[in-house]
């Protein structure tokens, strides 16, 4: 293939030529082009494209102060993984407590991917204390966990307002303290339709914020619906 590509952007394919076995996969800029295929030995041929320009997305997103508050999550993964997602969902703030690890630790870089250096943070000894200054300061709490008085979480996003919101996820195996429960204006929890009880405390919280960052807040219903 003799097409021109900038290398750094390219995306490139190898298929084999065989017709009984097709097998495609991705490669990078360096490899050999007459590579042949690691399933049946027969030759390969190498695709590349440029992806599309790409566009800041901004429609229909609302402008919600979030922060985020991690009580006692255990994984350095788990962690790593909500700042990459905290920061694609423009959290504003992630406050980390208890045996939460921050991004000091060498293994939150895998998930984080360079979150961990521009999203901020700050660390905590005492959920209990952040979550009281920040009800001092105006925030509505939202906790993320299911059991008795929870709700779907479709719920309270119809009464979604402007106020600054933090979103509280508790330990993988305990879950969030009783004594902080008890402070949160909402225990939301994402509906469950499988054998299953719960997700992955980042896989719910990828969902959570996202839904929260891009749901209109009442003020904004018929500005948001018009622009869809």
């Amino acid at each position: 293939m003799t097409e021109q590509v900038n290398s750094e952007q390219a995306y490139y394919i190898y298929q084999c030529l065989k017709p009984s076995c097709r097998f495609r996969f991705p490669g990078n800029q360096n490899d050999s082009s007459d590579r042949v295929c690691p399933k049946c030995g027969s030759p390969m041929q190498k695709i590349s494209w440029l992806p599309p320009a790409s566009q800041e997305f901004t429609k229909n997103r609302n402008e919600q102060h979030i922060e985020i508050l991690l009580d006692n999550i255990r994984s350095v993964f788990n962690v790593g993984s909500i700042f990459r997602t905290a920061d694609g969902a423009g959290v504003d703030h992630i406050h980390l407590c208890g045996i939460t690890p921050t991004p000091d630790h060498p293994k939150i870089q895998k998930t984080a991917l360079g979150a961990q250096l521009v999203l901020p943070w700050t660390q905590h000894w005492n959920s209990l204390e952040v979550i009281d200054h920040k009800k001092r300061e105006g925030y509505q709490i939202w906790c993320l966990e299911g059991g008795q008085g929870s709700v779907p979480i479709f719920e309270p996003l119809q009464q979604l307002n402007a106020l600054p919101l933090l979103l509280v996820l508790g330990s993988e195996t305990t879950g969030i303290d009783p004594d902080l429960r008890k402070q949160c204006d909402y225990l939301v929890n994402l509906p469950m339709l499988g054998i299953k009880e719960s997700l992955n405390v980042a896989t719910a919280f990828g969902i959570a914020v996202y839904m929260i960052r891009f749901y209109p807040q009442r003020s904004n219903v018929d500005t948001f619906s018009s622009a869809s």
